[in-house]
């Protein structure tokens, strides 16, 4: 089986190689605050979804975050206990009908899908359904439709129900390099596939980013095999350079 191990070029910039041994280790995980917001569920949702994923493909994140759950739950049994009707758990699944919305139904119609219905789904997105954690699998439509955002990179939108985050797969041709940019807005990047590195290092499977604005990088995949990311979005990239005074007018994204 392969992984990819890190050497350095002589500018000093981490490069990928290939060589065979055991599958890569996570090294990237998100911060205590972002594990104690999703644990007590005041974490956007579309971030969640990462983060979810993140805990499917990382033991020590899932042990962070068990721990988390369980001094909520302690802390919820010591507070003081309130009284409520006899039909307040009625009147909340009634509220719950009254709140969804048309994209909130289309995800849930996608949740319900059968596991043979989402390899087929993987399958005509060329995308192996292995590596992809429980929750985004459950996401993948029956039809992924991909862009082409440049040479080395392309992006396919994923519905998830809600109107701050735009979540995407994002796939980065082997041996690719993504246009230098900055980010306008707090940015997720889960590995799911392959491998790339930036100026600050390499990323492998499971591995969980954040950039927020004035972090500039340049991301490339590995020489021997596309890269496969989910990214979580709250704002366009900014790209640098000429090349953004050109572009950067015209990039937005999509929330669904």
């Amino acid at each position: 089986m392969n992984h990819t191990a890190s050497s350095r070029s002589s500018s000093g910039r981490p490069t990928l190689s290939n060589t065979s041994s055991a599958p890569a280790i996570i090294n990237h995980h998100p911060d205590a605050n972002m594990l104690v917001e999703y644990a007590s569920g005041s974490l956007p949702w579309g971030l969640s979804i990462a983060v979810s994923a993140h805990l499917q493909l990382c033991q020590h994140c899932q042990q962070q975050h068990a721990k988390l759950s369980a001094l909520g739950g302690s802390c919820l049994n010591d507070a003081p206990k309130e009284a409520v009707n006899d039909d307040a758990f009625s009147r909340l699944l009634s509220n719950i009908d009254k709140a969804s919305t048309p994209a909130e139904d289309k995800v849930i119609e996608h949740c319900q899908q059968t596991a043979a219905q989402t390899l087929v789904n993987a399958k005509r997105a060329g995308i192996n359904a292995e590596h992809l954690p429980r929750v985004v699998k459950k996401l993948l439509p029956p039809q992924l439709r991909w862009q082409k955002i440049s040479n080395a990179l392309k992006s396919a939108r994923l519905i998830t129900g809600q109107g701050k985050h735009e979540v995407a797969f994002h796939k980065i041709s082997k041996g690719g390099k993504v246009v230098e940019h900055d980010h306008r807005g707090l940015e997720v990047t889960l590995v799911l596939e392959g491998s790339f590195s930036d100026e600050e290092g390499i990323y492998c499977p499971g591995d969980f980013l954040v950039r927020e604005p004035g972090q500039v990088h340049r991301p490339t995949a590995s020489q021997n095999q596309d890269c496969l990311c989910l990214s979580v979005c709250e704002a366009p990239v900014k790209v640098t350079g000429l090349l953004g005074t050109l572009l950067n007018p015209f990039l937005s994204i999509q929330p669904a």
